[in-house]
């Protein structure tokens, strides 16, 4: 197996967590997404102020320039980003097959649930409502669905197992 895993979804979801796991068990470098965003983005999600696509940009062009790099020198990697939208997938992806999405599905009760017990995050659990707004959700085909309530190891063999 060879490419970029991009693991993605709402905020609290468990991309972070899968991800590194399944880089891992892969041996493959992980990059979180969260990492990458500019300060201003960081600042505007601490005052519960959601992201629009404008804020987003910057972020996603850097997160491709990780993923060119990657694919340029034909080496893999796991990538944890929300990619909410179509557009988003699109642009990381960048018309290159060797770019697989995995979508960690989650309904709005445990999502919220799983926010208010990470208190040194950011992202605030009275913004879920905006993420799950700006979602929309891979099409069959597109991404591989996986239901974000099993637990990590679960998550990773259904992963490793589908793709």
């Amino acid at each position: 197996m060879k490419g970029i895993i991009i693991v993605m979804g709402v905020a609290g979801c468990g991309k972070s967590a899968v991800g590194r796991a399944l880089a891992e068990a892969l041996g493959w470098p992980f990059y979180d997404g969260d990492a990458y965003h500019p300060p201003q983005n960081v600042a505007k999600m601490a005052a519960g102020i959601p992201l629009d696509d404008a804020d987003r940009a910057p972020w996603l062009e850097r997160l491709r320039g990780i993923i060119s790099d990657h694919l340029a020198r034909g080496e893999p990697a796991v990538l944890a980003c929300s990619a909410l939208k179509k557009a988003y997938r699109s642009q990381l992806r960048g018309g290159d097959e060797a770019v697989r999405f995995v979508y960690l599905r989650g309904d709005r009760a445990l999502i919220r649930r799983r926010l208010r017990e990470r208190p040194d995050h950011y992202m605030a659990a009275d913004m879920l409502e905006s993420q799950f707004a700006a979602l929309e959700e891979p099409a069959p085909g597109e991404a591989l669905a996986v239901d974000a309530a099993a637990d990590v190891p679960v998550i990773v063999d259904q992963i490793l197992a589908q793709l």
